[in-house]
């Protein structure tokens, strides 16, 4: 059984609360603001820019870690916003508990009902659930190092915990499993740009960008399939 971690409930400088992990010494989100550096990573530069590169009105995203469920609300917005259907699938090795969830202010700070947010936390695991018309959830409770994954996707929102925290999370072989679970042409998008990510991530196969990071921090990596690899 995993072991259950100390968390501690903060507030970042856009307002939006975080989580806090003593053991790790380390949090879930920027201290510069939850919400914008999850908006600015993997909405805009994930979600917004597959869109504009597909035209599709059907997409499928996996997510490494699910977290505070940040990432699937806004994702759930967006979704809504652009009359796009989306698949959502994420995997969490440790969920929080529904006590502390229902402390956090997400909803509240991008105008979504607090509902919505409390199904996206309280909804079984392991099953596709619809959550909304346009948003399905399937969340699976398992390491991303063991877990078989039998589909693919267009987008993989990487949102594991800092390479000097949890290196185990991005070896090789993960970036490997990563290109292997995306359909032709899919995106993955983290926060990180570690140059030995961008190595392994080039080594894989995909084509690499530095983009801008979110506020407080310089940069952020995207990775595009089946590429030439560029900078």
């Amino acid at each position: 059984m995993a072991k259950k971690r100390e968390i501690r409930l903060i507030i970042t400088e856009d307002g939006s609360h975080s989580l806090e992990v003593p053991e790790l010494d380390e949090t879930y989100h920027s201290s510069h603001g939850a919400i914008q550096e999850s908006n600015h990573v993997f909405i805009k530069n994930g979600l917004d820019y597959w869109a504009a590169q597909n035209q599709k009105k059907k997409l499928s995203i996996f997510e490494v870690g699910f977290g505070t469920g940040l990432n699937a609300l806004l994702t759930l917005q967006k979704g809504e916003q652009l009359n796009t259907k989306i698949d959502y699938t994420s995997i969490e090795l440790y969920p929080l508990d529904a006590e502390l969830t229902s402390k956090l202010n997400y909803a509240e700070q991008i105008g979504v009902e607090q509902a919505v947010f409390k199904q996206l936390h309280g909804c079984v695991w392991e099953e596709s659930i619809a959550i909304t018309s346009h948003f399905n959830l399937h969340k699976i409770k398992a390491s991303f190092q063991e877990v078989l994954i039998d589909t693919t996707f267009d987008i993989i929102y990487y949102d594991a915990f800092a390479p000097s925290k949890q290196p185990d999370m991005w070896k090789y072989k993960l970036m490997e499993k990563c290109f292997e679970m995306l359909n032709p042409n899919g995106v993955f998008v983290t926060y990180s740009a570690k140059g030995q990510l961008k190595r392994d991530l080039k080594q894989v196969g995909f084509m690499v960008e530095s983009l801008q990071g979110p506020p407080g921090k310089f940069e952020m990596v995207r990775a595009t399939k089946n590429m030439k690899n560029e900078v």
